[in-house]
């Protein structure tokens, strides 16, 4: 089949989930070859809609059809740790019946599992090295691998499966710079249909066209990301533009409105002085009085007519400009000294991962960026301060109370409501408390009723943040690994604000050079076996 050929189409597609919850209704889309990227707020049904054409849920109504081999790579990747890569490639029965084979078994049945792939390790190996795993053996187990390698090693069976149609799910999550790098060349190349979800920038500059998913329906813009925002802009320009012709239009009815109703007050006060002093037959000033009332109604029609029409433009011209809500979070007051001490660390090993050589004293309300390949230690390192892990030798002791956000967001529990996480980490808080700080994180109403289980990745973001950060006591040391891997670019940037105006002391693990420059990273230290001092531009170039 030509990769021109391959498509996905959804028709008449609708969804809920099982609380009631209106994901999709009627919806429609064709995805044809070449790179799409959707965009969208968190919470509107990017990641429900990759995983109804995946398969992985059902669709209550509706059709989807896919031409052309289906592979899906999930915003969070969960690989049983005791799988060996071969197996995760899906190449291990192929590879034990050409080990067979070559062993002397000539066995037909063996022949067919093989068929004509006889250089499968070979091109299993050249999709490896494609994504930088060619260090990692076929025979290796998957609980030995970091969750960056686990995110490349899902890519690296889908690109050596070759289907036609590649769904990816914020796939630069967890890869640091070289893999990025590696990622945006296997896009670059990719001649099927791809349809991506991310908050990458520098990936979205890589798509041929923008798919804005809003309010249950999809919106088309050619182009790249910086295409789609100087076309969005335009649009809102114009808007907005017609938001306040329509609100000037509005203004002139309602005056308008009130002029008439004074000049039809004044001519019934002049009609009834007219018919109390008989100045006139009554038959006369009856007739007189009826055309009146007549013509008064009629008048009021017509201006009650106008205003409710231009009220009607008004509220078209407004539904088209767009009030994205924005998670609002206030951080508590926090303040570290300067001169307090907030942690010590001291030749840490950690149960897994590799040990760090060296100490490091984080003194002050500090922002430290933690970089480093994938599989260099930083969860692991993370989780050692956060008190998760014990360390095997060495020390790691913080003098502060310390939240942590963790990289797999699974600190909620998926069977209790958003705000009865929140409870169980602020017991001392009242429901209505609660409701209401879980409103500046967007769970408005019957939304924090939700079990954390139904929730999107960015929703669950929000979730585990807002139990983080609305703990008691609250935390004057934040560990964050990987924040913005969930996030949409509103909601990266409503981040970046809160944690300008945090206090405390930061250490943030992440490969986002842009981000970690934005919340005003005071010292940048690079995991390689030791913690050495590195530079934002060494970051970039992955050195």
């Amino acid at each position: 089949m030509s990769t021109s050929d391959t498509h996905i189409s959804c028709t008449s597609l609708s969804f809920s989930w099982p609380d009631g919850t209106e994901v999709f209704s009627d919806f429609d889309l064709t995805v044809g070859a070449g790179r799409t990227g959707l965009i969208g707020l968190n919470g509107c049904g990017k990641s429900t809609l990759l995983r109804l054409i995946a398969s992985e849920l059902a669709p209550l109504e509706g059709e989807i059809r896919i031409r052309g081999g289906l592979g899906y790579l999930p915003q969070t990747v969960t690989l049983a740790t005791a799988l060996r890569v071969e197996q995760v490639l899906g190449i291990a029965d192929r590879r034990a019946a050409i080990d067979a084979v070559e062993a002397g078994d000539v066995r037909e049945e063996l022949f067919a599992v093989i068929d004509d792939d006889w250089d499968v390790e070979q091109r299993a190996h050249a999709a490896l090295n494609g994504l930088g795993l060619g260090h990692i053996g076929l025979d290796r187990a998957v609980g030995e691998m970091s969750g960056g390698e686990c995110v490349l090693l899902r890519l690296a069976a889908l690109f050596l499966a070759r289907p036609g149609v590649l769904l990816l799910d914020e796939p630069t999550n967890n890869l640091d710079a070289v893999a990025r790098k590696r990622l945006y060349d296997a896009v670059d190349s990719w001649t099927g249909a791809l349809l991506v979800v991310s908050h990458d920038r520098e990936l979205l500059e890589r798509v041929d066209r923008i798919a804005d998913l809003r309010e249950g329906s999809v919106t088309w813009y050619g182009g790249n990301l910086s295409a789609y925002e100087e076309a969005l802009a335009v649009e809102q320009e114009a808007a907005q533009r017609m938001v306040r012709a329509a609100e000037s239009d509005v203004q002139r009815q309602k005056r308008e409105l009130a002029e008439a109703r004074m000049k039809l007050a004044r001519r019934r006060r002049y009609g009834q002085k007219m018919w109390d002093t008989k100045r006139e037959p009554k038959v006369v000033m009856g007739q007189r009085k009826r055309t009146a009332q007549e013509s008064a109604g009629k008048h009021r029609i017509l201006h009650t007519e106008r205003l409710a029409e231009a009220s009607k433009r008004l509220d078209e011209a407004e539904s088209a400009v767009r009030e994205d809500e924005e998670i609002r979070i206030e951080l508590p007051t926090t303040r570290v000294h300067p001169g307090n001490d907030v942690l010590l660390l001291r030749d840490p090993v950690p149960p897994y991962g590799p040990p760090l050589r060296g100490e490091l004293t984080v003194s002050g309300p500090e922002r430290i960026a933690l970089t480093g390949r994938n599989g260099a230690g930083k969860t692991a390192l993370l989780r050692t301060i956060a008190g998760e892990l014990a360390p095997l030798s060495g020390e790691a002791t913080t003098l502060l109370p310390l939240g942590f956000l963790p990289q797999r967001l699974d600190t909620l529990d998926d069977t209790l409501s958003v705000a009865d996480n929140v409870k169980r980490s602020a017991p001392g808080l009242t429901d209505n408390d609660v409701r209401a700080r879980l409103a500046r994180f967007l769970f408005k109403g019957g939304s924090s009723d939700h079990p954390a289980g139904t929730l999107s990745g960015g929703e669950r973001f929000r979730a585990t943040l807002a139990m983080l950060l609305l703990a008691d006591p609250a935390p004057r040391l934040l560990l964050l690994d990987e924040p913005t891997n969930s996030l949409d670019l509103a909601s990266v940037r409503r981040l970046t604000e809160a944690l300008e105006a945090y206090e405390g002391a930061l250490i943030v693990a992440s490969h986002d050079v842009p981000f970690l420059e934005a919340i005003g990273v005071t010292r940048w230290l690079r995991l390689d076996g030791e913690l050495r001092d590195t530079t934002p531009e060494e970051v970039r170039a992955g050195r």
